[in-house]
């Protein structure tokens, strides 16, 4: 199925009326779902639940393509080098298939909540081109409106490494300031997996660490 429309775009749209950093963070929301521009009249859900109901479902909007396929947790997104207004969505899904409505709404419920109060996040979507998650401000943005969730689950499946500052703003200062919000990380490699460890230990992130400014006294 393929729908098209001819207006500012999707990506566009969500960017400017969420004052985001661009179009790539606007698929960064998408994402995570429960996201609308107008919540008077709309849940946020539509999107998220029929990308991951069908087979495959793909985006193409101003300078950016956006691919997710069924059993992936992660949406690939990839630009484009021509630039066009307009938005065009393609849906595919087996006629004979056995997938029900509720085996994929319980993906992302917990089990005392009928209610989508979980969430799987793609960090390396907070990523652009060859810059490394390393800042506090990355943290945020990746962060952002997770506070609707009971569980959010952090993917860092194709995350290389991250930075001190980017994961003690995650799993020290946000999970301190939200302790009913349950962080999961999941494909965590090595260097990343000890950068959550240092966090999540208590110890002082290197910013907060303070060098005496002249010698103890030797007694």
């Amino acid at each position: 199925m393929l729908l098209t429309g001819n207006g500012i775009g999707i990506f566009k749209k969500i960017q400017t009326a969420l004052n985001l950093l661009d179009e790539r963070h606007a698929i960064l929301e998408l994402s995570k779902g429960k996201l609308t521009t107008d919540p008077k009249k709309h849940t946020g859900e539509g999107i998220f639940f029929t990308s991951r109901m069908v087979d495959s479902f793909d985006i193409v909007s101003g300078g950016v393509y956006s691919s997710h396929l069924f059993g992936d947790a992660e949406d690939w997104v990839f630009e484009r080098e021509k630039f066009e207004n307009g938005t065009a969505v393609w849906m595919k899904l087996d006629n004979h298939t056995a997938r029900r409505e509720e085996k994929i709404f319980d993906l992302y419920t917990s089990s005392d909540d009928y209610g989508f109060n979980k969430t799987v996040v793609p960090v390396k979507l907070a990523q652009y081109g060859t810059d490394k998650l390393i800042s506090r401000s990355q943290a945020k943005r990746l962060l952002n409106r997770v506070e609707l969730f009971k569980i959010v689950v952090l993917n860092f499946k194709h995350v290389e490494t991250i930075g001190q500052a980017f994961a003690d703003e995650i799993f020290r200062v946000f999970a301190k300031e939200h302790p009913d919000i349950e962080l999961i990380s999941v494909h965590t490699n090595s260097p990343v997996k000890r950068m959550i460890d240092r966090a999540t230990s208590g110890s002082l992130p290197l910013s907060e660490i303070i060098e005496p400014t002249t010698p103890p006294a030797i007694s």
